[in-house]
């Protein structure tokens, strides 16, 4: 007669599964959040929207002779316009009639998977918006510095700049585009992530890519043809580049639209930080600058390079007893950089520190972020190959907006900068 064991038993054992269901992925939006306020939107039809800008001052200033002399011929402000469009954008999500069923009662599942579905699918599109802030106007959200082809997947890693692969995640679909943005690889179809190490910055796209080579780049999904136009992000607005547009204004015959940039070309040194805010200052006036409310927005990296010089200059005093106990690191909630409050996010390039003044930067609105719908419905049927009804549905979250910046001459930023290490 066999023995009573452990296997004999598994079969009538309890399982226990924990009612927590965390999430092991970010979803910060911190700065598409920061300017989701009415009072930063404007609400706009489908025609542009005009941004008047008074460019150049006028008038005609100097001496005269009041003997009788000539006052001579006077002048007046030039103004001109930036006009900005809105993108769309969408996050589409599907599920089974099996899973919503299997799981829409606490004795067969910890989580209703459709009510889950539906809670965290608008703060995964503010996080996707949040990431599209942080690119040019192009749509690019990743550059390759190797791939490496595989059974059905390609194997990319991404560590050529600032960003590596924080501004992907798992399940997003995006399009392969050479260096120059001039050839899609992937128009036929673009390819998903299907692995994500954010920490070791590679992915694994698939299917295969066909000439996929380092250098290429990663665009969202949706776009298509050469030289594809997304949001205007950050790096869009806040440029020094003296070529190029700015919604519509020629870069070259109208320095007024740049914005003040500062070459580190190697590691944050403090003396970048006065410069950058003085050389901004000189351009629109110390009373202008007052006004400003101005943000510090960088990496974590970066506040790390930043609190090493701090730890330099450190003095450790013993504290008194009954109080906290060594701690040679700053809050940096309380950083300042210049006056200026510090702003982590960590979807900031590595390589920059943007001096933004919230008062100036907005969103463009049509449609603000919310379901699609037709008629008051927001589910839909997926159709099957016979044209019946499949046992799956799809919902959409959509939004047609951009960001705009009224006045990029309040803008600055430190570029070049080293990432530390470890980054």
């Amino acid at each position: 007669m066999a023995v009573q064991n452990s296997e004999s038993v598994i079969s009538a054992e309890m399982e226990r599964v924990t009612p927590l269901v965390e999430g092991l992925y970010e979803k910060d939006d911190t700065f598409y959040g920061s300017i989701d306020k009415d009072a930063n939107v404007e609400r706009i039809s489908a025609r542009d929207m005009r941004i008047p800008l008074m460019m150049r001052p006028g008038g005609n200033f100097g001496q005269f002779d009041s003997d009788g002399g000539d006052l001579g011929r006077g002048g007046a402000p030039y103004y001109d316009k930036a006009v900005i469009n809105t993108i769309n954008l969408r996050f589409g999500c599907e599920w089974t009639k099996k899973a919503e069923w299997a799981t829409d009662d606490t004795r067969k599942a910890v989580v209703n998977a459709f009510n889950k579905l539906v809670s965290s699918s608008m703060p995964q599109f503010r996080h996707d918006s949040d990431a599209l802030c942080m690119q040019a106007g192009t749509g690019v959200l990743g550059t390759a510095s190797a791939v490496s082809a595989g059974a059905g997947f390609d194997t990319v890693t991404l560590d050529s700049d600032g960003f590596g692969a924080m501004l992907l995640r798992s399940g997003q679909k995006v399009n392969v585009y050479d260096a120059t943005l001039a050839t899609n690889r992937t128009a036929a179809g673009a390819v998903e992530i299907t692995y994500y190490d954010s920490a070791n910055k590679i992915i694994k796209t698939t299917p295969n890519t066909t000439d996929f080579i380092a250098t290429d780049v990663l665009v969202i999904d949706g776009v298509s043809g050469a030289n594809p136009v997304s949001l205007y992000g950050v790096p869009y607005h806040n440029s020094n580049a003296s070529t190029g547009t700015w919604l519509g204004l020629s870069r070259a015959d109208n320095p007024e639209i740049r914005s003040t940039g500062t070459n580190a070309a190697g590691p944050l040194q403090l003396p970048q930080v006065r410069l950058t805010l003085n050389k901004m200052m000189n351009r629109i006036g110390l009373m202008e600058a007052k006004r400003l409310k101005l943000k510090a927005w960088l990496n974590p990296a970066q506040l790390d390079a930043y609190e090493q010089l701090g730890q330099l200059t450190t003095v450790i005093n013993k504290p008194p007893s009954g109080t906290p106990g060594l701690d040679q690191f700053y809050n940096p909630d309380a950083m300042q950089l210049a006056g200026v409050t510090v702003q982590q996010s960590i979807h900031w390039d590595m390589t920059r520190i943007d001096f933004i003044a919230s008062n100036f930067w907005g969103r463009a609105e049509m449609k603000s972020p919310g379901f699609y719908d037709v008629g008051g419905k927001k589910f839909f049927e997926v159709r099957g190959n016979s044209g019946g009804v499949a046992t799956s549905q799809l919902f959409y979250l959509v939004a047609s907006w951009n960001l705009f910046c009224k006045n990029p001459a309040t803008a600055a930023y430190i570029y070049g900068l080293d990432v530390p290490t470890g980054y």
